[in-house]
């Protein structure tokens, strides 16, 4: 397939600690997407979003490219990767410029957006990944998206920093160039979760978003139309499959097999009659498999629900999201997917 006039191929990988997924779509000259392939492979070189493997990491990500690239009909370049890691932060700066009282045009524009990346600096061993103005300033009034053709004396923007610590992002940018592709950017994980999973209308009023993977838990807070505050927790959906695994003695590939087929965060009286086969590590299906009540697996699972939602109600509190009223939570990541969470 030959792109036509005005139109792009865009590709983007998710890089996660369970699985590496690949797409391909084409962009048209008025912005629209239109999906042409996708593909997704077991990830078996990254550890709570880390890279540990940078060999297995190469392999998995030609493959779910590869695969891509067969069913879009298409040869991917340039992709936008996805960071989901631990050691994300999020800050706040706010620059303004003396104008004079004249109308605000473009150049002025300009310089301030000059001014604030010039401000930012990165701290220690970090590089930054987003620096997006959110909202102008005119003459210390908030709430401005479009200034241009307005008269001020004082502009001023506010800008959202996202930034992480500085190997990793190297790694991950190794690891995509050694699979034969360019890296358009590196995203923050929150980032690109809150734009495709969040209306415009949550981030305005304020949101908090819980993305559960494998290996790491996000919480982001959005309010006023930008990310606000971030924190990584180290722990993920893979935690509760090792809890199983461990508890019962079964193979991890079987632990997760049961928690996503028998596994549930809510209780019930018949739970403690229904049962489940656990096979032994090293042995097959059969008389040597556990046999487990499901509420005995339940109790399992609830046990390590209860120590990531602690987490979580600890993260949110320390952003300042809590109330007398309820806030609104927004649960998205495969291990959002356990029935009754």
């Amino acid at each position: 397939m030959t792109p036509g006039r005005g139109e792009r191929i865009i590709t983007a990988l998710d890089i996660g600690s369970s699985k590496v997924c690949a797409l391909i779509a084409l962009s048209s000259p008025e912005g629209d997407l239109r999906v042409l392939g996708t593909s997704q492979r077991e990830s078996r070189g990254v550890q709570r979003g880390f890279v540990v493997d940078k060999e297995r990491t190469v392999s998995a990500i030609r493959e779910a490219v590869d695969e891509a690239e067969r069913i879009a009909g298409v040869n991917a370049e340039d992709a936008w990767v996805s960071f989901s890691a631990g050691g994300l932060s999020s800050e706040i700066t706010n620059v303004e410029v003396e104008l004079g009282g004249h109308r605000i045009e473009q150049d002025d524009v300009d310089r301030l957006m000059a001014a604030g990346q010039a401000s930012i600096e990165p701290k220690g061993r970090t590089t930054i990944l987003h620096a997006q103005p959110a909202l102008y300033t005119v003459d210390g009034q908030s709430g401005f998206k479009k200034p241009l053709g307005l008269h001020a004396d004082r502009l001023g923007v506010t800008i959202h920093v996202v930034a992480a610590e500085t190997s990793p992002i190297r790694n991950l940018d190794l690891c995509v160039r050694s699979a034969h592709l360019g890296v358009e950017a590196i995203v923050a994980s929150p980032v690109a979760t809150g734009i495709s999973c969040l209306s415009e209308e949550e981030r305005e009023l304020g949101v908090a978003l819980v993305g559960m993977g494998a290996g790491v838990t996000n919480v982001s807070l959005f309010v006023g139309g930008m990310l606000v505050g971030l924190t990584s927790i180290p722990i993920g959906g893979d935690d509760i499959t090792d809890d199983i695994a461990s508890a019962f003695g079964a193979r991890r590939d079987v632990a997760e097999r049961m928690k996503c087929f028998h596994g549930t965060a809510m209780m019930s009286p018949r739970d403690n009659h229904e049962t489940i086969d656990a096979p032994l590590l090293g042995k097959d299906d059969g008389p040597e498999a556990t046999r487990i009540t499901r509420a005995e697996m339940i109790g399992i699972i609830r046990q390590r629900l209860d120590e990531i939602f602690n987490q979580i109600a600890h993260a949110l509190s320390g952003m300042g999201f809590t109330g007398p009223i309820g806030r609104p939570i927004v649960l998205t990541g495969g291990g959002a997917e356990l029935k009754g969470l």
